[in-house]
């Protein structure tokens, strides 16, 4: 497939026709830090909140983060270096506004946080203990349990749900597809529930606005720390629904998820935080190499070590690099890091002995569904909050630590756009569309042809091969609408926007590596937005930053 022929997918997931109804006020589709933040802050504001979840409402992204919340706390530090080392992680193409807000907001929200139940990491005084992670200058991460931040995270948000009767949780259930009025505005969801009983089947949730809270894409990728579930759903039915998406091809890897030779699903991830403290990168010579590649060594941004670890595990032939823990000692080791430390000997590997063998695995996708302040996308009513929202804070990387702090500033600035503007749809109107549906078994495909041809390296040959295979790989599926096609459909369409969007940057920068691209071009200072048309094929606009508004 030619980059510049634009790829044709489906535009609606057909089932069948729902078979209930159910009115709320707000419908958040999603359960981690951001899904449940916003349906508490809504409620703050009165209004009665239905919380979808695909899986049960602790199985996303939130409670597998080991890094922590990055806040300015330390009256030595400032918003402006938070924003200053933000902005040079996303390498020219971070929201200046979008920054401002997260790093100014971001102290409240963490403390609202703490108010409702969040225990984090303290120093003996009782202060907040602050660390260091990769690209920050300064200690302003808080963290829980060591490197189990997003576990306690996760409990505090779910117990706080709990205790509200009018905060409805659907567990189990798929959202198909976004219900609008006949103006567009975002007017509910239908879902498809997977368990049994009453509301078995299909069904639909009208209300006066909906937030997509879904998380990330990883999943399209063999190699990822992100659970099952992040196959990019939002991305998918927002696309469907004909809003835009931007900056989609800035897909963040790891560089250090626990490298296995019999690995299959979500890779364990080795936080940076170990790095933080002082632990070492080593190649297959058992020689440190990220001094000669950056000032800050391993502490350089994600971007940064994730290519240079690759490149030299392709340049040595080797299937991972190193880190060296060794001499941060057991003590320091089992008392900081005790998930890892655990995980490593699950594996029969003993960090305080062994050198721990990590390669780049996806872990976050910077680009998501295009946003503005409020976190409301280009179709009324619609939000976006969370991994799934392009929000402008991270640019083109996102700096470690930002994001659960991203999470918890657009949910509640989500929740008083709602209050203020107080949305009143008119009734849904009948769906309609393109109704392909991709086969069962092509997530398998779909994943080698990423990984192969549009993860941490690229060129156009290999996303050209890519779309190619991508293309066959979406060849329609049964007839019968069921659980699996419309994973494998969404899969694929989060897939090929991601190619599609990598095929038309021409350029090196930030967490997009192009091989026959390899500097970063003012041409190109600017964000890929991209949409789905009413025939199937997406289109793209490239705006360049002097024609962003801010809202």
């Amino acid at each position: 497939m030619n980059l510049d022929k634009a790829p044709q997918l489906t535009t609606r997931l057909h089932g069948s026709r729902p078979s209930w109804t159910e009115d709320t006020d707000v419908v958040v589709v999603g359960s981690g830090v951001a899904g449940l933040t916003c349906a508490l802050n809504l409620r703050e504001s009165g209004f009665h909140v239905t919380v979808v979840t695909k899986v049960e409402i602790d199985d996303g992204s939130t409670r597998w983060a080991q890094g922590g919340v990055a806040a300015v706390l330390d009256p030595a530090d400032s918003p402006e270096s938070h924003a200053y080392d933000t902005s040079v992680a996303g390498v020219g193409l971070c929201d200046p506004e979008a920054v401002r807000v997260t790093v100014s907001e971001g102290p409240d929200e963490l403390r609202k946080l703490i108010n409702a139940g969040a225990r984090f990491d303290r120093d003996d005084d009782g202060a907040l203990q602050l660390t260091r992670e990769g690209g920050h200058r300064a200690r302003r991460i808080v963290h829980a349990g060591g490197d189990a931040t997003g576990a306690e995270i996760q409990r505090a948000l779910h117990t706080a749900v709990l205790r509200d009767p009018w905060i409805r949780v659907i567990e189990h259930a798929m959202v198909l597809e976004l219900l609008q009025d006949d103006s567009g505005h975002a007017a509910g969801v239908t879902l498809h529930i997977l368990g049994e009983g009453v509301e078995h089947g299909v069904g639909s949730v009208r209300s006066r606005a909906v937030v997509l809270a879904t998380g990330g894409l990883g999943q399209i990728y063999q190699n990822t720390t992100n659970p099952a579930v992040s196959i990019g759903d939002g991305v998918a039915l927002a696309l469907r629904a004909g809003a835009e998406v931007c900056d989609l091809e800035f897909v963040q890897f790891h560089p250090t998820a626990l490298y296995l030779d019999d690995h299959e699903g979500r890779a364990p991830l080795i936080s940076e935080a170990l790095r933080g403290e002082g632990a070492h990168l080593l190649d297959g010579d058992q020689r440190r190499f990220m001094t000669d590649v950056h000032e800050l060594a391993e502490l350089a941004p994600r971007d940064v070590v994730a290519k240079a670890s690759t490149a030299r595990m392709r340049d040595q032939d080797r299937p991972h690099v190193w880190i060296d823990a060794r001499h941060l000692g057991e003590t320091m080791l089992t008392g900081r890091f005790p998930t890892i430390t655990a995980i490593c000997r699950d594996h029969g590997i003993d960090p305080a002995r062994d050198l721990v063998p990590v390669a780049p695995a996806a872990h976050y996708s910077s680009g998501g569904v295009a946003c503005d302040l409020d976190g409301m996308s280009t179709i009324p009513g619609l939000y976006a909050a969370g991994e799934v929202a392009r929000t402008g804070l991270h640019g083109a990387n996102r700096l470690a630590s930002n994001s659960l702090l991203e999470g918890l500033v657009f949910s509640r600035r989500i929740a008083q756009h709602i209050a203020k503007t107080q949305p009143e749809p008119g009734p849904p109107l009948t769906m309609t569309g393109h109704g392909r549906l991709v086969h069962h078994d092509a997530p398998g495909r779909i994943r080698q042809a990423m990984t192969e041809g549009a993860g941490v390296l690229r060129s156009a040959d290999s996303l050209t091969a890519t779309l190619g295979q991508l293309a066959r790989a979406g060849a329609p599926g049964p007839p019968q609408p069921k659980p699996d096609t419309w994973e494998a459909t969404n899969l694929h369409t989060a897939a090929t926007a991601v190619a599609y969007a990598a095929g038309l940057r021409r350029e090196t920068r930030g967490s997009h590596w192009r091989n026959d691209h390899p500097d970063a071009s003012p041409i190109w200072l600017g964000n890929l937005h991209v949409k789905l048309k009413d025939n199937g094929r997406l289109s793209h606009e490239f705006r360049p930053l002097q024609e962003r508004p801010h809202t």
